[in-house]
């Protein structure tokens, strides 16, 4: 089956508030299908209503006090080029806070599904574009639709300071639930990779934004050779050593530029820029998996 969608119609469909489009128009069928089982586990049910509502409310009190929060009248660029991802894939404008980080080129979406909020680093502005910058938020904008904003905050709680707090509630279940919030975690960081492709509608682009939050540095990015990068990526496949990125909450860069390479020649992607031609759905899904499989 050939999967061909008209994405301005998509868009009109999100903007009306269709049921069922959230993020079924571009999301990664393996965040999906992990997702709705994360959902239906009980423990899971019980740690995000302990803990994640509590942790967004301190997120967000924190940013307020050491941050900086974008708005019409402050940080016009990124208030803009927010409004944009927005506007393309069909969400409310997302609010965005400026960490003073000058060390990592980063962003980062906490919060819940009713209220959540995308944070990026002063590094990251300063050595993106514009376009590479529509890229990032747009991936950010992903994780809103897609209503992953909860369990990425459930995970942060996770992997930092609370999680010891909740190792004595849930001490047996700990463990495997932070693993199985990672192994969503990659795949659903695939399903923002396309949303951020969707946004700035520039493979190069996007493979560039990934090369600097590989290095850190925009001179560095500039003597990167995307072939030997790649090619590094697919020898670290060979061996035991790469079970280690089943303790990461996102896939390996090489990864996530090969899988974006893949969405980047489907029917799904060139018909949403007005392409013909490209792979179906079915194809797309299987050569994704085969991409960032870690077994």
């Amino acid at each position: 089956m050939t999967l061909t969608i008209d994405f301005q119609e998509y868009v009109q469909r999100r903007k009306a508030g269709a049921a069922g489009e959230r993020g079924e128009g571009y999301a990664y069928e393996g965040d999906r299908k992990v997702l709705r089982a994360l959902r239906r586990l009980r423990p899971v049910e019980l740690a995000v209503g302990q803990v994640v509502t509590l942790s967004k409310n301190f997120l967000k009190s924190d940013l307020l006090g050491s941050s900086v929060k974008v708005g019409p009248q402050q940080f016009v660029r990124l208030h803009r080029i927010g409004n944009h991802c927005a506007e393309t894939l069909g969400v409310p404008p997302p609010t965005l806070y400026v960490l003073p980080d000058i060390a990592r080129v980063n962003a980062a979406t906490y919060g819940t599904d009713e209220d959540s909020f995308i944070m990026v680093t002063a590094a990251a502005v300063d050595a993106l574009s514009d376009q590479e910058l529509a890229f990032v938020i747009g991936h950010e904008c992903g994780h809103i639709q897609n209503n992953h904003a909860v369990f990425l905050t459930l995970l942060t709680v996770l992997q930092q300071g609370l999680g010891q707090l909740l190792s004595v509630m849930f001490a047996p279940l700990l463990l495997p639930l932070t693993l199985a919030l990672q192994g969503w975690s990659r795949a659903a960081e695939i399903t923002c990779d396309r949303a951020g492709l969707l946004c700035c509608q520039d493979l190069q682009v996007a493979q560039r934004s990934f090369v600097k939050l590989a290095v850190g540095s925009r001179r560095l990015c500039e003597e990167i050779n995307m072939d030997s990068y790649l090619d590094q990526g697919r020898q670290g496949r060979e061996g035991v050593g790469r079970m280690a990125e089943l303790r990461h909450s996102h896939p390996y860069l090489p990864k996530r530029v090969e899988a974006l390479q893949v969405f980047a020649d489907s029917a799904l992607y060139r018909g949403a820029v007005g392409l013909d031609g490209g792979y179906d759905r079915d194809e797309l899904e299987k050569r994704t998996a085969d991409v960032i499989k870690v077994l």
